[in-house]
């Protein structure tokens, strides 16, 4: 049954907004919902968005987690949402290179082990799913668990393919297009229907709530990315997708998919869930692409499947 829309319009009791500066003092905002003092804690988890994507959109699924007994917490990417732009047009989504991101989920996660109980869970959706994944090749963090919904492993480069669309990227870069958007936008977030909702969800209700929040904090709103940020996305996904990469991550993984995602490739979904030692990949045959916003008929056995991973977690820990 979908909750009120108006609760779900409004930030809930116990979370807070903050700053976190980094070393660099880029700041980032930062959100927080512990489980009430006094409770026992399931674990903590962290949920990242994806690109140009904000945590509000997501608090439905946050709070089935919170009332669980999960304390959660986040932050906005640097040049995103409520951490500042990386250029002077706040509507380019734009990256010189994904390596800050990396380097900003790996000073973040070992600030908040330190300070929050067991088990560990790192929650990532698209874009960020695909930074959550870098770091676990990269870092080898020893989590109790990575939750990845419809990760942006690699971007869909049909019809030319990876090759030719990564080359076609960095001549528009290199040619003075580096900071210019790579794509115009779709339709306005506040229309049900648009061309745009059919991308991310098939629900009415849960799209609005996209567009209810962007009306009442515009800030957050960033447009379609930069040349760049398709050279440094080709870029990252080559790195990740390295022989022996994705076959060296240690953590237990659930991976879930949209077998009709027309914004990341399946295809990468499939190969990185066969190369990594523990891994259970979930591709439902309906959903878009944002499976925690979908309709309750998809979303249900979804967060079912996130349920059940987080208790294994939690029964797995000593």
């Amino acid at each position: 049954m979908k909750k009120n829309r108006t609760v779900l319009r409004s930030y809930p009791e116990g979370l807070t907004l903050d700053r976190l500066d980094m070393p660099d003092e880029w700041p980032l905002r930062r959100w927080d919902w512990p489980i009430s003092d006094g409770e026992a804690p399931k674990g903590s988890l962290i949920f990242q968005t994806g690109r140009g994507d904000f945590f509000e959109k997501y608090l439905e699924s946050l709070m089935a987690w919170h009332q669980a007994g999960w304390n959660l917490t986040g932050f906005d990417w640097r040049g995103q949402s409520g951490s500042g732009r990386l250029l002077n047009d706040p509507t380019v989504g734009h990256a010189e290179s994904f390596e800050p991101w990396i380097a900003d989920l790996d000073r973040f996660v070992a600030d908040w082990r330190q300070r929050m109980p067991g088990p560990h869970i790192l929650a990532s959706h698209s874009m960020g799913g695909h930074i959550a994944m870098r770091y676990l090749v990269d870092h080898r963090p020893k989590l109790d668990g990575a939750i990845f919904s419809a990760p942006m492993l690699k971007v869909v480069s049909k019809p030319l393919g990876d090759r030719l669309s990564a080359f076609v990227a960095r001549q528009f870069a290199r040619f003075g297009f580096a900071e210019q958007h790579a794509w115009q936008e779709n339709e306005k977030p506040s229309l049900p229907g648009s061309s745009r909702q059919k991308l991310l969800t098939h629900d009415d209700d849960r799209y609005a709530d996209e567009g209810w929040w962007l009306a009442n904090k515009p800030e957050l709103k960033m447009g379609p990315p930069s040349w760049q940020w398709l050279v440094a996305a080709y870029e990252s996904s080559a790195r990740m997708f390295a022989p022996g990469g994705l076959e060296a991550v240690e953590t237990p993984v659930l991976i879930l998919a949209a077998q009709k995602d027309r914004l990341v490739s399946i295809g990468a979904i499939r190969e990185a869930a066969a190369r990594l030692p523990d891994c259970r990949l979930y591709v439902h045959p309906e959903a878009a692409h944002e499976v925690f916003r979908e309709r309750d008929e998809i979303r249900d056995p979804l967060m079912a499947e996130v349920a059940a991973f987080l208790e294994g977690c939690a029964a797995a820990r000593p």
